[in-house]
């Protein structure tokens, strides 16, 4: 991706290739999310509810 610029190799030679470390990391915790949920599983987060006769903050 930023194999022509200077600057990239040399974080590159110092500090590894962070962005393709991420990458992987991304990839196989993709992979262990698959193996522990099934496909098309929708992760909803529980928001209490409120109620409606309280008047809203930001209405």
């Amino acid at each position: 991706m930023f194999s022509d610029t200077p600057i990239y190799n040399s974080l590159v030679a110092e500090q590894g290739d962070v962005p393709a470390q991420v990458r992987g990391v991304a990839q196989e915790l993709g992979q262990q999310l698959e193996r522990v949920m099934p496909p098309g599983h929708r992760i909803v987060a529980a928001v209490p509810r409120q109620d409606n006769h309280h008047p809203r903050p930001y209405a």
